[in-house]
Formats: structure tokens, C-alpha cells, sequence
């Protein structure tokens, strides 16, 4: 089912003409609750993935306490609903959870710092993100994105890998990939969904802009021309914020947000490019800020069930509500990414 962002409130160039060079396209993915298969663009769905491939575990230390207090992923799924997974014995992280310290330490597994299997987060086709192609590798259609599902030290959230891959290439697909034993947190057991791809057209946050530009948005007097909601008089750059420059929850491309700190350089570690936004992993689809934002007709189509937050769709809370945002070098897919939480 498609979904459409409204128009904007007002047509931002026309006020500011210096913004109309800084366009950029996004699309946003609005994910909502359904069955995806190995074939679909989705959230939290299985990958079309091979079966003589490695699956992704996460190599760094998962203490015991941390794995022992974690959510059992099975009980996770069960109380959302969520199908049961094909059963698969990893013979590197099954049944961490259950068994004690020293067991642990004789097989090697999670709770000694053995590897984790990692979770699906995202699955992207090129035919559905057309502008989602990795820079050297143009038979490449496919972006998988997986995490593993407990935070570590130097980031405290999910760590991420990303594949690139050629659809067509994959003959046998892997039906019942490993599994981590556990979550540290629910939110970090995405929902299911599917995806409803929309382009729309972005400008940069309020902190990115010069000097300049951003004395002209603070400037009520130059937005009297279209008319704005006089609410805004005496902080017009909130409603640039809000409605007119970086759309909300899930999305390729477009801008960085900003919020939780300001603006940091996000530079290759290898060759040292200014890095792109490829994916913007929302706790939720918009906010009371953001508002303007929701897809028409959104309230009516999409309930949640009690007691879950609003626009939450996918069930991921990073770092209390914030976004995940993963960057990339434009010279080499096979350059390291950034995460950033905002």
C-alpha cells in the first residue's frame, strides 16, 4: 500500500532561494507490521541470503551478566505475535542463555566474549530504493543490513554490518540462519514489515547551514511573505526544523539529523571523504515535532497495540527514542561505515 507525505507547507526556495542548490532526495521507507519474505524489501525480515555463506556474528567480548539478563528472543517473538523461526543449533552462540558461567567458558560461547549471531534489520532492493546503489559495484541490487543485538562499550548501541549483493546471484537461499540466544533490549528485536518506498525532497539541518542562511531562517520578517503559523514568530528556524528540511523515521539518502549533539565531520577512516547518508534506522516514524510529516490518512490505517509509543511501527527504541544513522564512503563500498546516533 502506498503512502504520501502532504505537501509541504510552504515552498521553502521561494523564501530562501540560497537553499535550492542543497536539495537532496530521500526515500522514505514507512515500514509497517506485515510478512515479508526473502523477497521483499522489508524491516526485520528474512534475508535473501545464501546458504553457503558465512551468517554475521559479532566478534567482540558479551559478558555473561550482559547475556543473562537479556530478553530470550523466542519469548520476545511469542509476546508480539511474531512467527517462531525454522530452529537452527549455532554451534557458536545456541543456548548461551541457559547455561552457566563455566559452561560457558568450556564451549567458548557468548558469555566469555564468544561471537554473537547477528539479526536482520533491513533488507533493501535496489527496484524499490532505485537510488540505492554502492559506489564500484554496479551489479549490486541488494543491501542487507543486520546488527548484533546488544550494545557495546564504545558505542553503547547495536552494532551494525551491511552486505551488498547481487539478487540473481543467490541460488539457495538460507532458511534457518543462526540466531543470537537473547536481546539486551526489546526494542532492539525489530518488528516485521514491509516497506511503502517514497521519494521526497529534503534541505539540510538548520545546524548544517552557514552563518548566513541561518541568520535569514531566524528572521521572522523574511517569512511574511508566505504566510507561516505565527506560532513560530519568535523561533521561525523551528519550523525549517520541523516541516521544511530532514523528514522523519525510516529513510535512504537525504541529510543527517541533528539534535542530540551538534554537527560532527563524518570522514572516511581509510581515505578520508566526507561520508554519505545511506540509512536512517528510526525509533519512530515522526514525533510531536514532526507532525507535519505523517502520511495521509496514516491515524486510521495503521493502529498500534495498547501500550505501544505512536508512529512506533518497527518496535526499535535506540538510546530512548533516537535514530541510528549509518554513513558511507562514496569512493568504496568496501570502506568502513559510521554510525551515529541522533
Amino acid at each position: 500500500m502506498s503512502r504520501t507525505t502532504p505537501p509541504r507547507p510552504l515552498d521553502v526556495t521561494a523564501l530562501f532561494p540560497r537553499l535550492a542548490p542543497l536539495a537532496r532526495t530521500a526515500t522514505r521507507l514507512h515500514p509497517r507490521p506485515g510478512s515479508p519474505s526473502w523477497h521483499d524489501s522489508s524491516v526485520g525480515g528474512p534475508l535473501l541470503w545464501p546458504a553457503g555463506e558465512p551468517w554475521p556474528h559479532c566478534p567482540d567480548p558479551h559478558p555473561w551478566e550482559q547475556v543473562d539478563a537479556a530478553f530470550d528472543l523466542a519469548e520476545e517473538r511469542a509476546d508480539r505475535g511474531i512467527p517462531a523461526r525454522a530452529p537452527h543449533q549455532d554451534p557458536e552462540a545456541d543456548g548461551a542463555g541457559e547455561r552457566s558461567p563455566d559452561d560457558l567458558a568450556d564451549a567458548g560461547l557468548p558469555g566469555t566474549g564468544g561471537p554473537v549471531a547477528m539479526l536482520p534489520v533491513a533488507q533493501l532492493y535496489a527496484r524499490d530504493v532505485p537510488l540505492l546503489r554502492p559506489p564500484g559495484q554496479a551489479g549490486a541490487d541488494l543491501l542487507q543490513v543486520l546488527w548484533c543485538p546488544f550494545d557495546h562499550p564504545a558505542t553503547a548501541h547495536p552494532r551494525t554490518a551491511l552486505v551488498w549483493r547481487s539478487a540473481a546471484e543467490v541460488a539457495d537461499v538460507l532458511d534457518a540462519p543462526p540466531e543470537p540466544p537473547a536481546v539486551e533490549y526489546p526494542g532492539y528485536l525489530p518488528q516485521p514489515c514491509l516497506l511503502a518506498p517514497e521519494e521526497v525532497v529534503e534541505y539540510p539541518h538548520f545546524m548544517e547551514l552557514d552563518g548566513e542562511l541561518q541568520r535569514e531562517l531566524a528572521d521572522w520578517g523574511r517569512w511574511q511573505a508566505a504566510a507561516p503559523d505565527a506560532s513560530y514568530a519568535d523561533a521561525p528556524q523551528d519550523l525549517y526544523v520541523g516541516a521544511l528540511s530532514v523528514s522523519p523515521g525510516w529513510k535512504t539518502g537525504g541529510w543527517s539529523r541533528w539534535g542530540l549533539t551538534d554537527p560532527v565531520p563524518r570522514a572516511c577512516a581509510v581515505c578520508g571523504t566526507a561520508m554519505d547518508p545511506l540509512l536512517t534506522i528510526a525509533s519512530t516514524e515522526w514525533n510531536s515535532g514532526s507532525r507535519s510529516w505523517v502520511p495521509e490518512g496514516e491515524q486510521a490505517r495503521d493502529p498500534l497495540p495498547p501500550g505501544v509509543p505512536p508512529a512506533n511501527y518497527t518496535r526499535i527504541d535506540l538510546a530512548r527514542g533516537y535514530d541510528l544513522q549509518l554513513h558511507v564512503c562514496p569512493v568504496s563500498a568496501d570502506h568502513p561505515h559510521l554510525e551515529l546516533i541522533q
